[in-house]
């Protein structure tokens, strides 16, 4: 599996609560957010590792360079305006077939409902895509997903709507069709990956919802211990 990190945003809000560190090198039960994710990635049969990270956070950028890893990693060092951009920039160094699986690096979820993923993903054989989906609600501006009785995605939704039981993880596994969706939307001036994940679904990509119990985002200092106790377990 190809596995690509994006670590490309400001943290400002972090900064603004009086966290110190950029958001990606914030500790979590005394383990860097980013080297955390790293590390449950290199756990998951991994054939190569894509970041992208601001041209601000020269700090980042040197803790990923400092890293030792078993498979290639390909740094892209850019500040962009949106997600999508950002996956764009880190899909460049992804290879002609394969699957990848792409992440915000303050995604937070537990490692071993991870690793089931990545494995379900790999097995699947009839799917353009995998993503994960949750039905814990802990978002600012959650993505509602509408899925069919065979948990194929059929819409994204920026409201709720009567019935939905999931919204978006935020852990994309897609194949190489999705990069030509990609490529297009960069051609249209989309953005946003809600915009993108919509035109997936619109162009016909074949995109399964697998449900995780429950993935966290730490946007806010207050979401540091948040993430730190549900690492736990609690």
């Amino acid at each position: 599996m190809n596995y690509a990190i994006i670590a490309a945003g400001e943290g400002s809000r972090l900064a603004q609560e009086g966290v110190l560190l950029p958001k990606p090198l914030v500790h979590l039960n005394g383990t860097p957010m980013i080297k955390r994710l790293i590390d449950i990635m290199m756990k998951c049969n991994p054939e190569s590792l894509s970041i992208i990270v601001n041209e601000q956070m020269t700090e980042v950028r040197e803790f990923i360079e400092s890293l030792e890893l078993p498979v290639p990693l390909h740094l892209v060092v850019k500040s962009t305006p949106s997600s999508m951009h950002s996956f764009w920039e880190v899909s460049r160094a992804f290879p002609d077939n394969g699957k990848f699986v792409l992440t915000t690096v303050d995604t937070i979820f537990r490692e071993d409902e991870f690793r089931d993923y990545v494995e379900a993903f790999e097995a699947s054989g009839d799917a353009d895509g995998c993503m994960a989906v949750t039905s814990f609600i802990d978002d600012e501006k959650p993505l509602y997903i509408d899925v069919d009785d065979d948990m194929y995605i059929t819409a994204f939704r920026d409201a709720a709507f009567d019935g939905v039981k999931y919204i978006s993880g935020g852990v994309y596994g897609l194949t190489p069709p999705a990069l030509d969706v990609l490529d297009r939307c960069m051609n249209e001036g989309v953005s946003r990956m809600r915009n993108y994940q919509r035109a997936l679904v619109e162009s016909g990509l074949r995109l399964r919802a697998y449900p995780f119990k429950k993935i966290v985002d730490v946007d806010h200092a207050g979401d540091i211990a948040t993430a730190e106790s549900f690492i736990n377990g609690d």
